[in-house]
């Protein structure tokens, strides 16, 4: 079973008093578990931990006052995700879908699968259904996409994308996430660590509801979704930022990294889907 070591250093130039959130901790789920983590904070500041959205996702909260803030977070992660057999992996059909599970069919904000319908129905309405047509959208977002860093803003959608035809993670994944509930398959964002990504950073990957169980995607393919370490998941990354600031503070450094101590990552096969939910 995988061990990832992830870690995140943020350090801010703070003009006014600011309240952060921070999204950095990995969720805990029957797949992943923290087996230590360590938050260090400079200066020293109380802070609190928030339970927040229906997989209780760990995140922290504290008031900062003018001048340099810095946080610095490491844990190591024990990956023991379920793996199954991908072609036998079909669509659910509406009626059978959780109640949990049927937001993720709506448009949302970075998301517009309304304005996408026709448009997937030709490229992808012929492809095999289940998981396969989940693996088509990646392949074609991976060919039609580029990936250029800067290309896009907060502002950018899925069909901004699909215009400009650059992004980056986030971007790949809101396009794949758009194209999945155009065709009727509910998909997720996802924000996470992941093993051997290049250059490291928080990263942005997706899942989609298969067979009654959610399962990884990620449509860049700039790292092994066996070392994905997963740490929040909503509609599109609205819900899932790695910070939200309230007051007034300048990022001036941010390191993050995942390691893996057990070279037990990156061996997939095309024909196992991978579920860590």
């Amino acid at each position: 079973m995988p061990i990832i070591n992830v870690a995140s250093t943020l350090e801010y130039s703070v003009n006014t008093p600011t309240i952060f959130v921070f999204s950095i901790v990995p969720a805990e789920t029957p797949h992943q578990r923290i087996v230590e983590e360590n938050l260090m904070l400079s200066p020293q500041l109380d802070y609190e931990w928030l339970q927040v959205g229906e997989e209780n996702i760990r995140n922290i909260r504290l008031e900062v006052q003018p001048g340099v803030f810095r946080l610095d977070y490491q844990a190591t992660v024990e990956l023991t995700p379920a793996v199954d057999n991908a072609p036998q992996l079909d669509e659910a059909i509406y009626q059978s879908l959780p109640a949990e599970v049927l937001p993720y069919l709506n448009p949302s904000r970075y998301c517009e699968s309304d304005r996408l319908t026709l448009f997937a129905s030709k490229e992808f309405g012929t492809q095999p259904a289940g998981h396969a047509r989940v693996e088509a959208i990646c392949d074609w977002v991976n060919g039609h996409i580029d990936y250029i860093s800067g290309s896009t803003d907060a502002s950018s959608s899925a069909c901004d994308v699909l215009v400009s035809r650059a992004g980056v993670c986030r971007d790949f994944a809101h396009v794949s996430i758009a194209l999945c509930r155009a065709l009727g398959i509910p998909a997720r964002y996802i924000s996470g660590y992941a093993v051997d990504l290049q250059p490291p950073d928080f990263h942005g990957f997706f899942e989609a509801f298969l067979d009654g169980k959610w399962y990884l995607f990620d449509a860049t393919r700039m790292a092994p979704v066996s070392g994905f370490v997963r740490i929040g998941l909503g509609r599109d990354a609205a819900d899932a930022s790695f910070g939200t600031i309230v007051g007034s503070a300048n990022l001036q450094n941010m390191q993050v990294s995942a390691l893996d101590k057990t070279s037990a990552t990156g061996n997939e096969q095309p024909d196992e889907a991978i579920s860590t939910a």
